[in-house]
Formats: C-alpha cells, sequence, structure tokens
C-alpha cells in the first residue's frame, strides 16, 4: 500500500491479508468478515473465498498473532481454521434466515451489481438437483456457496438438518483449504526450497480455475429454464401438491 492504492487490490485475497489500518494489522478481522459476507450476504459473492482460505493457510502465524500468541505450528493452523469455520456458521445461519424472511423479495427484485437473478436461479436449481447435500457441496462453489443457504431459507429446509450440513461444510471448507495452503507452503520450501509467497499471483489464478471449471461446465451443458419460465414453474402449483417456491 506504499505506492497507494490500486482498484484492483480489491479482488486479491493477499490484500486483505496483510491489510494495516494506522499500522496495526487487522487481517484475520477481514477475513472472518470476507468467510461470513461470502456465505451469508448475497453482495459476497464476488469476494475471493477460496482462494483467501488457502493464503490464510500460508499466512496463518502472522494473521492470528494479531489477537492470539499460540505456541505450536499445529495448534496455530487449528485455531486459525476453527474460527473461519465458526464464521461460516454464522454466515450460512444468516443467509438461512434471510431467504426465509424474502424470498418473495429476492425472486421480484431487479439485478443490480450487488444482485444477480441468475445466480439466484442457478443455485435453485442446484439446490433442487442435490437436496440437503448442496449445502456441502455449494460451500466448495464459488457464487452457489452465497446463494445455497438463502435458496435453503426460501424453500423452508428443516432448520435442523440446515443447521448439520451447515456446520459439516464449514469444517470441511475452512479446514481442507487452509490446513492444505499451511502444508502445501511448508513442503514447497522445505523439500524444494520453493517459497509459495513469492508465486501468489499463480496460485490464486490457479484455485479460480480450478474452483469456476464445474460452473462453466453447468452452464455450458444447457438444458436450463428462462427467467420466466423459471417463474412460471414457481409459482404454478395448482397442478401439483407440493407448493411453489415462494413463501406465502
Amino acid at each position: 500500500m506504499e505506492n497507494g492504492f490500486d482498484w484492483m487490490q480489491l479482488i486479491n485475497p493477499e490484500f486483505y491479508i496483510n491489510l494495516q489500518i494506522g499500522g496495526v494489522p487487522v487481517g484475520i478481522y477481514v477475513v472472518l468478515f470476507i468467510v461470513f459476507a461470502e456465505t451469508g450476504l448475497f453482495a459476497g459473492f464476488f469476494l475471493p473465498g477460496d482462494s483467501l482460505l488457502f493464503l490464510a493457510g500460508i499466512y496463518s502465524t502472522e494473521l492470528l498473532s494479531t489477537v492470539l500468541v499460540v505456541e505450536g505450528d499445529f495448534i496455530n493452523v487449528f485455531i486459525l481454521a476453527l474460527l473461519v469455520a465458526v464464521s461460516g456458521v454464522v454466515g450460512n445461519t444468516f443467509g438461512y434466515w434471510f431467504g426465509a424472511k424474502s424470498g418473495t423479495y429476492l425472486y421480484a427484485k431487479e439485478d443490480s451489481f450487488w444482485f444477480k437473478k441468475k445466480y439466484l436461479i442457478q443455485s435453485h436449481e442446484f439446490f433442487e438437483k442435490h437436496g440437503g447435500r448442496a449445502i456441502i457441496f455449494a460451500r466448495f462453489l464459488p457464487i452457489i456457496r452465497t446463494f445455497a443457504p438463502i435458496i435453503a431459507g426460501v424453500v423452508k429446509m428443516d432448520k435442523k438438518k440446515f443447521m448439520l450440513y451447515n456446520i459439516v461444510s464449514s469444517v470441511l471448507w475452512s479446514f481442507t483449504l487452509i490446513l492444505a495452503g499451511h502444508y502445501l507452503y511448508e513442503l514447497f520450501i522445505n523439500e524444494f526450497d520453493i517459497d509459495l509467497k513469492k508465486h501468489i499471483e499463480k496460485i490464486i489464478i490457479g484455485i479460480v480455475l480450478i474452483t469456476t471449471v464445474p460452473l462453466v461446465l453447468n452452464a455450458i451443458k444447457g438444458n436450463k429454464v428462462t427467467e420466466e419460465e423459471f417463474k412460471k414453474e414457481a409459482t404454478d402449483d395448482d397442478d401439483n401438491e407440493k407448493p411453489g417456491i415462494f413463501p406465502n
């Protein structure tokens, strides 16, 4: 930040991790907020979730030392992953509540920079295909993970069942990515003398490509209903015993 602010930094996870305000490191708080926002606020779909957690694993010592000094490498990264998991659980819970309270409003809402109805529709299709397991699968898919808990709230998924999938998915997501980042960093620097911190851009690009492949394949596969057809199907419950997706 010595050379001034660059708007492109907002899509760089390393910017958030190393962020300082008045010389005070605030990366850990920013990471936890981003995890909450990406999993609980529909406006958080553009935030760097997977790459952020992977890099958080690489910078785990620096991040956690801001709030807690822990002796022991494993305990350090474990606590960080646990904090992120809790933030993910809270975020998804908020998303569920928001969907349950404002489902009709969301489907009637016009598109904006912060909200894209097509993502809501795609997430609903994903939820219909995978059922409750969609909460777990969605956690590893950008955009879908933002809208999946909202859809679960819209369709009034059983709260206890949702919380079970919510907790499991948050733990799997946070621990998998953070531990992978942490121990792959150690492996590369100890075995190959390669400092992954010097290859952050390549890592981010690689993670983005890997996590977006399923979304791209899903998009080009076809068989997608149009928005008008989706609305008609969602509200038409005359010939179906099950109610439409719009809450009464």
